[in-house]
């Protein structure tokens, strides 16, 4: 039986596997982020990988820090994991994480950004840099939505209506 707690990750990771492919939705976009990844000299799948779980990573802090439910998950405004990706420090989006993750590349990823957390100096550079990514492709999610303040469960039902796999 899956704990609320990996249930909970489950919802925050699957909100970073839509995000891009929701963003993309402007093509130029998705060739942007490249030009930019490949700027700060980060490759474009890792750069992508650590993207979707930055935002997977920030949206779990705004959970727990609100003892959200993965039941409630759908109601936590979107404005706040974007704060949640610049406002808190790297090693703050580590705490409460699940002990083992479901899905491998999820562990791995982790695992990465981890590394980039304590190996500090250009890692840590390159995290803030994600950081600003990771919030840009929120803001422009909650800028393209009907209603004046978007939710979780509303990216997902945007993701539902694209056709995104979830």
């Amino acid at each position: 039986m899956t704990s609320d707690h990996d249930m909970l990750w489950d919802r925050c990771a699957l909100l970073g596997r839509v995000l891009l492919p929701l963003v993309d939705q402007d093509p130029w976009r998705q060739a942007r982020r490249h030009e930019h990844l490949q700027a700060w000299g980060i490759g474009t799948a890792l750069g992508e990988r650590l993207i979707e779980v930055f935002a997977a990573l920030a949206a779990h802090a705004v959970a727990v820090d609100a003892s959200v439910s993965a039941a409630g998950f759908d109601a936590l405004p979107l404005s706040a994991v974007a704060e949640s990706a610049i406002g808190k420090q790297d090693f703050e989006l580590l705490a409460g994480l699940p002990g083992t993750f479901a899905d491998g590349r999820d562990e791995l990823a982790v695992k990465v950004f981890r590394l980039y957390t304590y190996k500090g100096g250009q890692h840590s550079l390159q995290l803030i840099r994600l950081s600003r990514e990771v919030r840009h492709a929120l803001v422009i999610l909650a800028e393209r939505a009907p209603t004046p303040s978007l939710t979780c469960g509303g990216v997902f039902r945007r993701a539902t209506e694209t056709g995104l796999p979830q």
